[in-house]
């Protein structure tokens, strides 16, 4: 009686202090970064590089690559050789970019191969497949039969699949693969007494800290390497034992947090909005029988997830076909469930289903829309056009010229850091930044192997929580969590990771890697 006493008290005092203090919207977070984008360009003059093509090996395979001519810098001049600054207007019309537009041209931007327009329709797709999967009710029925079997054992799970993932990111670059597979196991977590931040903590963190301590990432370490001029894959014994650490750590932070988490479900940020997984499991009963039916739901998931696993590492899929894989098990499971009645399904319920799902997951596409949009407003990421962003880069990188060797390579971390929240895809940044940093390096004594580790971990590190990660919105859209919340929690962890960060970029330089 006095536990649900202190809860009672514990959730009145986190009710007021909310009243008093309201994380901002993530809509209205993002408008003022574009806004704040928007003054730069009035601000900040424009440049523009020269680019060239590079090769390398990858597997005995030839890569080329166009990447940054860093000797090529150059000022926008006007005609009487004065420096340009392009404010942003309002409003353009025809197709251009202005502040008001940058809602619609984001949306717009790119094409299905990984920008704006192929994350947008991956998450409604992803949405919209779980919809009909969800409906059939196979996955609550294993999820309540699962917490029955494990009763006592549950927290067994988190080191296991915190490592898988985390080995996944590392090996393939697993990334956007884990929204769908958020989308079971928050639910999962939530029912077995923990919160969603120990789902998203296991799934799309432990990948991205997989992604930024990789030895064989091939989209970032392979890329890196080759832009770099040095042998691809080098360097995986050093890299092989900082994975190793940061998912040990990530591990033993997570376990502890989501310890503390069973022991006061309200001490979470998340526990008002995991009210809705919360109040649904408490109505079901937990010795709900499986039938075939349910069983059949279940294994045509396994088979998709071996599907998806078995294209993303031996044939290189990727968002399009990694979609069309989930889009396919959704339509198999709601032929099963309409089949064997599951939940009362018939034929319409799997379109109906279908835009339940993706209606859920409507708002985290639009976020993914708006922060390209920061990104528009800015110029956009083209090395040969004169925006804001190329004189960003360029100037920065002329800081590391004087530093000591140790303090270039961590300003070297710090700033791929920082220039992640404009360009989150890892090969993009590769390409725009290594042809900088890497010779900057050579004079400032900072190995080339030095400069791609700290591009990997500045480049994967933040995406765990910048609010321009289509990926992060995503799973946030799953787990029903407001971006400023997540951010509120984070920043914490983010901060361990910063300092384990610092601490192996230092070692590297100090041991010449």
């Amino acid at each position: 009686m006095s536990i649900k006493k202190n809860e009672l008290k514990e959730s009145k005092s986190k009710s007021m202090l909310e009243r008093s203090y309201k994380v901002p919207d993530t809509y209205v977070i993002i408008f003022f970064v574009v806004l704040l984008a928007a003054v730069l360009t009035y601000v900040v003059p424009q440049g523009y590089f020269e680019t060239k093509d590079v090769t390398y090996m990858v597997d005995g395979e030839e890569k080329t690559r166009t990447v940054v001519d860093s000797e090529t810098f150059q000022y926008v001049l006007d005609d009487s050789g004065q420096k340009v600054t392009n404010g942003v207007k309002f409003f353009e019309p025809y197709g251009e970019v202005g502040f008001s537009n940058y809602m619609f041209e984001g949306l717009v931007k790119g094409d299905k191969w990984g920008s704006t327009v192929g994350i947008v329709a991956f998450i409604l797709v992803i949405g919209g497949a779980f919809g009909i999967i969800l409906k059939t009710g196979a996955v609550e029925a294993g999820i309540l039969s699962m917490i029955k079997r494990t009763k006592g054992k549950e927290a067994l799970l988190i080191p296991i699949i915190f490592f898988l993932f985390s080995l996944g990111g590392a090996v393939f670059g697993m990334g956007e693969e884990a929204i769908p597979f958020a989308m079971i196991l928050v639910p999962l977590l939530i029912a077995m007494g923990y919160d969603a931040i120990v789902g998203i903590m296991i799934t799309y963190v432990a990948t991205q800290i997989g992604f930024a301590t990789s030895w064989m990432n091939p989209f970032s370490v392979a890329i890196a390497q080759g832009v770099a001029g040095i042998p691809v894959l080098s360097g995986a014994g050093f890299r092989i034992v900082m994975w190793a650490v940061f998912t040990l750590v990530g591990i033993g932070f997570t376990w502890k947090y989501a310890s503390n988490i069973k022991r006061n479900p309200t001490a979470s940020v998340a526990y008002e909005s995991d009210a809705f997984y919360r109040n649904d499991f408490k109505e079901k009963d937990i010795d709900v029988k499986f039938n075939l039916g349910h069983i059949l739901v279940l294994l045509t998931i396994l088979a998709g997830t071996i599907w998806v696993v078995w294209g993303v590492m031996e044939n290189g899929y990727y968002i399009p076909e990694i979609a069309t894989q989930f889009f396919v098990m959704g339509i198999v499971a709601g032929i099963i469930g309409a089949v064997f009645k599951l939940n009362e399904m018939g034929i319409n319920d799997i379109a109906s289903s279908f835009r339940d799902g993706a209606k859920d997951l409507v708002g985290a596409a639009l976020v993914v829309g708006m922060a390209q949009g920061i990104i528009l407003v800015l110029g956009g990421t083209s090395s040969t056009d004169g925006t804001v962003l190329n004189t960003i880069l360029y100037n920065t990188s002329q800081m590391l010229v004087g530093l000591p060797t140790v303090a270039a390579g961590w300003v070297m971390y710090v700033f791929q850091s920082v220039f992640n929240f404009f360009v989150v895809s890892g090969s993009g940044q590769a390409a725009l930044t290594m042809p900088l940093m890497a010779p900057l390096g050579d004079l400032v004594g900072v190995s080339r192997q030095v400069s791609v580790l700290a591009f990997q971990l500045g480049d994967g590190l933040t995406n765990l929580i910048v609010p321009t990660s289509g990926c992060l919105m995503g799973v946030l859209g799953v787990a029903k969590l407001d971006w400023g919340k997540w951010a509120k929690w984070q920043i914490k962890f983010q901060g361990v990771l910063f300092a384990l960060a610092t601490i192996f970029i230092i070692i590297a330089v100090v041991i010449g890697y």
